[in-house]
């Protein structure tokens, strides 16, 4: 079987030297990947991809940050359709290890965020379009992001929603900045779930049936807190007395639980088997697919993949439901050939 990695990073070097000619230099986590060799190096990525063997393909998109942070709208989309050219050009030159790529939208320029997102899908064959959780600190279900969703939810293609959140988000009121990197290793769990529940009880998917969102590291939060999400959360406004909540929930056409599981999760949990076991048990077996958030590891490439390898191989499933992780829910998600 195939083993399709939907979600993991490359910057293609157009795209890396029109960052580098805007930006000057890189600073935080834009130098942590560009710090890593696979992110620009395209004969270091095939390497990396051949220790896997020649059934391993990747699903390109960009990595963190958002363009918001660092570019202007204008800006942000000329660097955004760098991207997809880019994305695209490679996805063509070598179709066996990169099938499909995922356009980053800008969201940040809501003049430009559907049309660009109907130039990646309808006249660059994108297999959908990456988000981030928050756009400069704005939820996604404004207003002003709803013909995005509308577009998407029509369009037949997946968002892909990664997690955004920097150090300027301090862990405590009382500080302005967060400290030891908590800012991303519990903050963007929280952030994914955050967006999911925003999404869920602004009635997202009420509004916009046909959308299908994938969330990054096996959806965050959520599966573990299923209890807090789904009984817990029976009893939203029992907690708050200047609004009516739970005229929000009883809102909603479904029981809110359902909405949850309706979200796809990949298999990009940093080595953990834990992670992925919930994931599946939450999301169930046909929406979670495998994905190894390369080339972000300590060995700078190999060592997520071989992992998230290793731990699906070793799971206690059927051989039909790792298939169904490794190729066929990407296959169908994506509309690709296996």
């Amino acid at each position: 079987m195939k083993k399709i990695d939907v979600f993991n990073h490359i910057w293609p070097k157009p795209f890396h030297e029109a960052l580098i000619a805007h930006v000057g230099e890189t600073t935080d986590i834009t130098r942590r990947s560009e710090a890593v060799p696979m992110m620009t190096d395209l004969d270091r990525r095939f390497e990396v991809m051949d220790m896997f063997g020649p059934d391993y393909q990747q699903i390109l998109s960009l990595a963190s940050p958002p363009f918001e942070k660092y570019a202007e709208p204008d800006k942000a989309l000329e660097l955004a359709q760098i991207a997809s050219d880019s994305m695209a050009e490679l996805c063509q030159q070598y179709p066996d290890r990169f099938p499909g790529f995922i356009g980053t939208a800008v969201l940040s320029n809501p003049d430009a965020m559907v049309e660009e997102a109907r130039r990646n899908i309808e006249d660059l064959g994108a297999c959908g379009m990456q988000i981030f959780t928050n756009v400069s600190g704005k939820p996604l279900d404004l207003p002003e992001f709803e013909p995005f969703f509308d577009y998407m939810g029509r369009s037949g293609k997946a968002v892909w929603m990664h997690p955004a959140r920097g150090a300027n988000f301090p862990d405590y009121l009382t500080e302005d900045r967060s400290e030891y990197e908590i800012w991303w290793t519990l903050g963007w769990p929280y952030e994914t779930s955050a967006a999911m529940a925003r999404m869920v009880f602004s009635g997202l998917f009420d509004r916009h049936p046909g959308l299908r969102v994938v969330t990054h590291h096996a959806g965050g939060m959520i599966p573990f807190f299923e209890g807090r999400v789904g009984p817990g959360w029976d009893q939203m406004g029992a907690r708050t007395t200047d609004r009516d909540l739970a005229a929000v929930r009883k809102a909603l056409k479904r029981p809110h639980l359902e909405y949850f599981k309706d979200f796809y999760a990949d298999t990009a949990s940093f080595g953990s088997r834990k992670a992925i076991e919930h994931a599946i048990e939450f999301f169930g077996e046909d929406h979670v697919m495998f994905a190894s958030d390369a080339p972000f590891d300590p060995e700078k490439g190999p060592m997520y993949i071989r992992e998230t390898i290793r731990i699906l191989d070793e799971l206690d499933v059927s051989e039909e439901v790792r298939r169904k992780i490794y190729q066929d829910n990407a296959a169908k998600l994506l509309g690709l050939d296996v």
